[in-house]
């Protein structure tokens, strides 16, 4: 799933300034002008909606020198505009892992995580049945992610792919327990399964603006037809899942 499709899913129902800050979500920093050509509005239109959502505390420029000439302004969000995105019962959640760290302890609250990861595990590895190639298995995924409010998307970049989350809907919850993106992390190896090594580059947590995930196919698979099916899946009919 691409960021196009992300940024332009339901147009006439977004307002103008909400694309605009679903275009910086997923691509990060952008000149007027590219916003623009990413909206199909004017430079000037695009011009006039950051000043009302830079008014509203929500995105901030900067300058940025790129070659001979004036520097270029590059737009990006403010903490206040990524708060716009939402943190699922952030508060709760925050206060519910507090609560069983204190009265059940450390251990209780990484069984807790245990359990949740095998059955989010469960959950993946039904849902990528019948998918027999990587692609198709990483596309499943990525959707999957996105019906979770992750805004993620993939793209195959030389023989690796890539998958990207451009937003952390329990991000407050990691913050707090860092257990859940370890946990995360090892879910994707689990349900990618052994020709697949899974290796997180950017991390929201860390400082990056999104999660983004390389995936490689193992030594022992890397001459392998893609077409085939890894033997831990079975005999499953193929469903292609298109690549939007």
């Amino acid at each position: 799933m691409s960021s196009d499709y992300l940024e332009n899913s339901a147009p006439t129902a977004r307002p103008a300034a909400d694309r605009l800050l679903m275009v910086l979500k997923t691509r990060g920093p952008q000149t007027t002008t590219d916003l623009g050509v990413a909206l199909g509005i004017t430079g000037e239109a695009a011009r006039q909606q950051l000043a009302k959502l830079a008014a509203d505390g929500l995105v901030e420029a900067r300058s940025e020198a790129r070659g001979v000439g004036r520097p270029s302004q590059l737009w990006s969000l403010t903490g206040a505009g990524h708060a716009r995105f939402p943190d699922t019962h952030a508060e709760l959640t925050v206060q519910l892992i507090h609560t069983i760290r204190t009265v059940l302890g450390g251990e209780a609250l990484e069984r807790l995580i245990a359990a949740r990861e095998a059955e989010t595990c469960a959950h993946y590895t039904a849902a990528l049945v019948g998918a027999d190639t990587m692609q198709e298995r990483i596309a499943r995924l990525a959707t999957i992610r996105s019906r979770e409010g992750y805004m993620a998307e993939w793209r195959r970049e030389g023989d690796d792919y890539v998958l990207i989350e451009n937003h952390c809907p329990i991000c407050a919850a990691a913050a707090t327990c860092q257990g859940l993106c370890r946990a995360e992390l090892e879910l994707f190896r689990e349900v990618l399964g052994a020709e697949a090594t899974v290796t997180r580059t950017d991390h929201i947590l860390a400082g990056a603006r999104r999660c983004v995930y390389r995936i490689t196919r193992t030594a022992s698979h890397t001459h392998s037809r893609e077409g085939s099916k890894p033997a831990a899946r079975g005999s499953a009919r193929r469903r292609p899942v298109p690549h939007r």
